[in-house]
């Protein structure tokens, strides 16, 4: 199952998001934004698609600014869910 990326506008809200899913026990990984997708940050997240419940709900319960959520489809393709 392939991973899924939190694309954001500001480098405050990658870094707050960060804190607050490894606090939640989200195995994440801080990488660069793919160039495919566009966003005011550069830093992006990803995580595995099996916890995208719990990261939701801490996305929305705390109110961080996303860009958005997207899945790799294939190299270089990316689809937004939310």
């Amino acid at each position: 199952m392939n991973p899924l990326l939190i694309a954001f506008d500001s480098t405050q809200q990658a870094l707050r998001a960060e804190m607050l899913l490894e606090y939640a026990e989200v195995e994440i990984d801080i990488r660069p934004t793919p160039k495919e997708i566009t966003a005011g940050c550069a830093l992006s997240i990803e995580f595995p698609q099996e916890q995208l419940e719990t990261a939701k709900n801490v996305l929305v319960t705390e109110k961080v600014e996303i860009r958005g959520l997207f899945r790799l489809l294939e190299p270089g393709q990316y689809e937004q869910i939310l």
